[in-house]
């Protein structure tokens, strides 16, 4: 086992930015602990994040409450079949006093863009998303242009089997920290989102203005500056190699099963959300059991399971348990 040689701190900074955040959205979202937790983590290391959920699941309403938090510039685009590529990053126009082309910026130069129903929009308007997010710049005319710092993704998109849905392109996956699952609430949760509805009432909050990006650039700083000592970081890149050669790591079960793997990158997200999970536990250094946590929701989008595989009822969630469980812990 790991002997930790870190000593647990709490810093105020960061526990006062994460307890105002926690405020917010549990005074706008009913249950869904665990989400909401996630997208803290993905806002402390800068991860964009994909909400998966059938309709009515508070999905939009997560996302704008996160993003209602801060200070920040905020764009709703609502992705349809017949958005184009410049409704989304915007294009050159033709300024007739000056007789010249100009850029003219589309939505995505904001530091919160909600993604609303990403896959109903066609493949090639996903795409459009790849640089920005992994790049966090866009190109316009042969113009390169930066986009805000902070820059966040929170797209949502309905499950593949709904009507008029396209799959999302493994490359485009790849660049989401998470994929979340928002799931029905329980009997006592349901009741009460009616009981909000119905009342026009919202969980008691005092009344808290809105976050400087300063504080969350500096509530960053303070998770990059967390520990990730050399044990840990052998077991993700282990864990995120068993996805890909199943054999060498002694899981004879997953043979034949997984199509695609995870990527170095899923590793190295991976690392980033445990370390903003560990600050926000008030320590300074990585545990395996943080990264393990998070592993199942920075996995469930890399995996892509064999034809044989989903047959035999192996899907990315199921592929990801048996490695938590079989690869061996530091």
């Amino acid at each position: 086992m790991m002997n930790p040689v870190r000593t647990p701190v709490t810093d105020p900074a960061l526990a006062r930015l994460a307890q105002e955040v926690r405020v917010r959205l549990s005074g706008e979202i009913v249950g869904q602990e665990a989400v909401l937790h996630r997208l803290l983590v993905a806002l402390l290391a800068g991860g964009h994040v994909l909400l998966e959920g059938v309709p009515g699941l508070a999905k939009t309403r997560m996302a704008r409450a996160l993003a209602g938090a801060f200070a920040a510039t905020f764009r709703r685009i609502q992705f349809t079949p017949d958005l184009l590529p410049a409704d989304l990053l915007g294009g050159m126009v033709w300024q007739r006093e000056r007789e010249r082309f100009a850029v003219a910026r589309g939505p995505i130069f904001a530091n919160v863009v909600l993604a609303d129903e990403l896959n109903r929009a066609p493949p090639k308007v996903q795409s459009a998303l790849l640089e920005s997010m992994e790049e966090g710049q866009v190109t316009l005319g042969g113009h390169t242009l930066s986009l805000p710092d902070p820059f966040l993704v929170l797209a949502t998109q309905n499950p593949l089997d709904q009507q008029g849905t396209y799959p999302l392109a493994e490359a485009q996956l790849d660049r989401f920290l998470f994929q979340l699952i928002v799931d029905y609430p329980s009997l006592d949760e349901e009741r009460e989102v009616v009981d909000r509805a119905l009342d026009g009432t919202a969980a008691p909050t005092e009344p808290l203005e809105p976050i400087e990006i300063g504080d969350l650039r500096a509530a960053r700083a303070i998770v990059e500056g967390v520990w990730v000592a050399p044990e840990v970081r052998d077991y993700l890149v282990r864990l995120v190699r068993a996805t890909r050669d199943p054999a060498a790591h002694g899981l004879r079960e997953l043979e034949g099963c997984i199509e695609l793997g995870a990527s170095p990158r899923a590793a190295i997200l991976l690392a980033r959300a445990a370390r903003a999970h560990a600050a926000l536990q008030g320590r300074d250094h990585v545990l395996p059991d943080d990264a393990a946590l998070l592993a199942p929701d920075v996995l469930r989008h890399r995996l892509v399971p064999t034809l044989e595989g989903e047959q035999a009822g192996w899907d990315s969630d199921r592929i990801a348990e048996v490695l938590l469980r079989r690869v061996t812990t530091p």
